[in-house]
């Protein structure tokens, strides 16, 4: 898939100022906790506390890192027992940005950011965002850990790779970015031949391999999370409804493969093209006493009309749930008279919101909602290079099976290079969502793999 939730926004010929507000104070409190009787599981929790994070709450990324001993090495077995300290560190309010525009923080282990900064020659917003949430990770985290080399790749696979081969040139262990598919794929090729690992931002599952890993929302994982629900609800004979792009492509594969999975009868698929909209409603139609599910992974300015559509067809979507993807995380869908009680899944909105609100105390502007991905990136380099000594970045650390806890929830790295999100399951009404499903908020100590 194509990255069709980032693309759009390079259209945007803003770019977001940077100003800086009042700098804050935090504390980071890491915990170690070993367990010898259970092949000596390590966990290390780093918290950000913020004294403006909404009902005192930690706010920042969790380590819990399994299979991994500083002292002993990966997968070692301790000499003897550990105690399980907490080391909470301070830092000091902030009196002026850390670093400059190409370079954040101070620290000795080097990180490179790799953003598309501009496109066709001018500025991009996104590009904009993504950086100035890797620069409130930084302020948070005091900087010192990592120094942050921040490279413009000009949207393009040819810069892609020539950022990634000047971040390298300048000592960089781990490469974050870039954003979009072919770009991803231009990097990862310097990356690897370099022995260097990766973290990109793309959604298309193909760019993800071993050492390239993708830390972007992936559709498969939105279908994953509101099939197992719908599922374990007792709907469990559906039609699903197709838009004839890569989104639709890439969600209708996951929806087959995982409704096999759990026992759903797939009854008709329908895919449509704008001009081919009413002859799939009318085959959902026939069906529509057989089903009590509808699967309908359309874009946020399209869904709620064809919602209406499949209402006027006689599909009674009160009788038949309807359900998505976290593309209906949106204020368009919500007051979509036909779009009220459908579900879908999506990230818990209130680490975002939380985000957000320091995000704009200090740039006075909204963030981009993919901006959390360069803050979480840049939060866990700097906690694994706090914490991991010489292997901080390796495999056995990235892909730990309990994984970490950023802005958007849990997440985790399988081997291959995808991921796996703790997400929340929402139900559309009166012109919100709210949650009938939470967001776990860890993993079980289990294989990533499937």
């Amino acid at each position: 898939m194509t990255d069709l939730l980032t693309k759009g926004c390079y259209n945007l010929n803003n770019i977001v100022t940077n100003v800086f507000s009042k700098y804050v104070t935090f504390r980071v409190e890491l915990r170690w906790r070993v367990d010898v009787l259970k092949r000596t599981l390590w966990q290390g929790n780093l918290q950000n506390h913020r004294h403006l994070a909404r009902f005192g709450a930690c706010f920042g990324l969790v380590l819990a890192l399994a299979g991994c001993s500083a002292t002993s090495g990966l997968m070692g077995q301790p000499s003897e027992k550990l105690a399980a300290p907490t080391m909470p560190v301070q830092s000091s309010p902030l009196a002026a940005p850390q670093g400059s525009l190409n370079q954040l923080g101070t620290g000795p282990v080097r990180v490179g950011l790799i953003l598309p900064l501009t496109q066709a020659g001018g500025p991009s917003v996104v590009g904009a965002s993504l950086r100035n949430a890797a620069e409130l990770a930084i302020s948070e985290s005091g900087g010192t850990d990592i120094t942050l080399l921040i490279k413009d790749d000009g949207s393009s696979p040819q810069g892609a790779a020539a950022a990634t081969q000047a971040a390298l040139n300048e000592g960089a262990e781990l490469i974050l970015g870039p954003l979009i598919a072919g770009d991803v794929r231009a990097s990862a090729q310097v990356a690897r031949t370099a022995g260097r690992p990766e973290i990109a931002f793309s959604t298309d599952k193909t760019v993800a391999s071993q050492g390239v890993y993708l830390l972007s929302f992936l559709v498969e994982s939105d279908v994953d999370r509101v099939v197992d629900y719908a599922a374990a609800h007792g709907k469990t004979s559906f039609a699903a409804l197709i838009p004839d792009n890569q989104y639709g492509n890439v969600a209708a594969a996951e929806f087959q493969e995982r409704a096999a999975a759990r026992g759903i009868r797939i009854q008709t698929l329908e895919r449509y093209s704008p001009a081919t909209l009413g002859s799939a409603i009318e085959k959902v139609a026939q069906v529509k006493d057989q089903i009590n599910g509808l699967f309908l992974p359309e874009q946020a300015n399209a869904v709620g009309n064809v919602a209406r559509l499949l209402n006027q067809s006689g599909v009674d979507t009160r009788k038949v749930q309807i359900v998505g993807t976290g593309l209906w995380n949106d204020a368009r869908v919500m007051s979509a008279p036909a779009m009220q009680g459908a579900w879908f899944a999506a990230p818990d909105n209130s680490g975002f919101n939380d985000f957000a609100q320091r995000y704009r105390a200090r740039f006075h502007a909204d963030p981009t909602r993919i901006a959390t991905l360069t803050y979480d990136a840049v939060t866990l380099s700097a906690a694994l290079a706090r914490t991991q000594g010489a292997q901080r970045f390796s495999e056995a650390v990235l892909t730990n099976s309990a994984g970490f806890n950023g802005a958007d929830g849990v997440f985790r790295f399988r081997p291959n290079g995808m991921n796996e999100r703790g997400l929340a399951v929402l139900q559309i009404s009166n012109g919100s969502a709210r949650t009938i499903s939470p967001a776990p908020r860890s993993f079980s100590a289990q294989s990533a793999s499937r």
